[in-house]
């Protein structure tokens, strides 16, 4: 997948970080992506968890591997 943009919808689970396995994955819309360097692979991303509906329902930041991300609509 390309980096990441502001605006993305992802879904976020175990390949983006062992946190998210099982059933604590979710729908997460991309408000900004941190620039600082980090491991490599790795991205700090801030965002919202989007319901069932897309609504937005709680704001997160998370640490997350580049390659485990997906994005669920395409741009």
């Amino acid at each position: 997948m390309p980096e990441p943009e502001p605006g993305d919808v992802l879904m976020i689970g175990p390949e983006a970080s062992v946190q998210f396995a099982g059933d604590r994955g979710f729908r997460f819309r991309v408000i900004s992506v941190d620039s600082k360097p980090t491991y490599e692979g790795w991205v700090w991303l801030a965002g919202y968890i989007l319901d069932r509906h897309g609504d937005a329902t709680e704001r997160r930041e998370i640490f997350v591997q580049r390659r485990g991300l997906y994005r669920t609509v395409p741009r």
